[in-house]
């Protein structure tokens, strides 16, 4: 079992940074890629970036390419998504998930993924 909490979400003008932050607890955090995720009210939710369990590869939709940067720390358990630009778009729940490098086959997919957080608002102001 990994528990994950996600913080950083808050009001930003659009143009402005933000950047959250994943801190989980319980089960071999390396063993896991991690992902980000967002979910805008009436709308699906949709793959934002990706890290693999070493943190030696990510990926990113295009929608935020260029834009956000995911990284994660194994020995402090801890990911991070660095959000810049941000456009009024981009507002939505962003969710923190965990996925088993043993089991994932599709990291863009939520249903890829085995845990997930409880999610931390961000909002873009025009």
């Amino acid at each position: 079992q990994v528990q994950l909490v996600e913080s950083g979400g808050g009001l930003v003008q659009a143009g402005g940074s933000l950047r959250l932050s994943c801190a989980a607890s319980g089960r071999t955090y390396s063993s896991y890629n991690m992902g980000w995720f967002r979910q805008a009210p009436g709308k699906e939710r949709e793959f934002v970036a990706a890290i693999n369990w070493s943190g030696g590869n990510t990926y990113y939709a295009d929608s935020v390419k260029g834009r956000f940067t995911i990284s994660r720390e194994n020995t402090k358990n801890t990911v991070s998504l660095q959000m810049n630009s941000l456009k009024p778009e981009d507002p939505a729940v962003y969710y923190c998930a965990a996925g088993d490098v043993y089991t994932m086959r599709v990291r863009t997919i939520p249903a890829q993924y085995d845990y997930w957080g409880q999610g931390t608002q961000v909002t873009v102001s025009s």
